[in-house]
């Protein structure tokens, strides 16, 4: 597992705290673009990056992880070890971590991924765009918006 500046697994932003993001993305070139794009907005020092299904889920469930979950996921689909879907499917059937908001980030908009994200219990579903600055503006929206506007439950 690696977090925003490269570093080892221990569940903690390079900063030693609890993220606020986890961002599960196997790309190296989307992974790169989202965390630039939230070290433009400020928010890049609370995000831990993983590369896949199995490292987000090890993440959430490790009986090692601390008990402060991350405030929102961004989920990529189509991973290579284990399917976002798959991941998604874990995450929401899940009473502690179904409340924590999940945005997919996807390339694709096919329509069955779509649907079935939505029934999976997705918060969110966002086609990545393909312009640098368009694709920023959308992932520090994103940030904004679920951190420093939604309400989010306690505990």
């Amino acid at each position: 597992m690696e977090n925003e500046m490269g570093l080892g697994s221990d569940h903690k932003t390079s900063h030693g705290q609890p993220a606020d993001i986890l961002l599960v993305e196997d790309d190296p070139h989307d992974a790169e673009m989202t965390l630039a794009a939230l070290r433009e907005c400020g928010l890049a020092h609370r995000v831990e990056h993983v590369n896949d299904g199995p490292e987000a889920l090890d993440y959430i469930f490790a009986p090692k992880q601390s008990p402060t979950l991350p405030k929102l996921i961004l989920l990529d689909l189509n991973l290579k070890k284990m399917g976002g879907l798959h991941v998604l499917r874990q995450l929401k059937a899940d009473e502690r971590v179904r409340a924590v908001p999940v945005v997919v980030l996807s390339g694709s908009k096919t329509a069955i991924e779509v649907l079935s994200s939505y029934k999976l219990g997705v918060n969110s579903f966002v086609i990545k765009p393909m312009e640098g600055k368009k694709f920023a503006a959308t992932v520090a929206a994103i940030g904004h918006y679920w951190l420093a506007i939604n309400e989010l439950p306690q505990g």
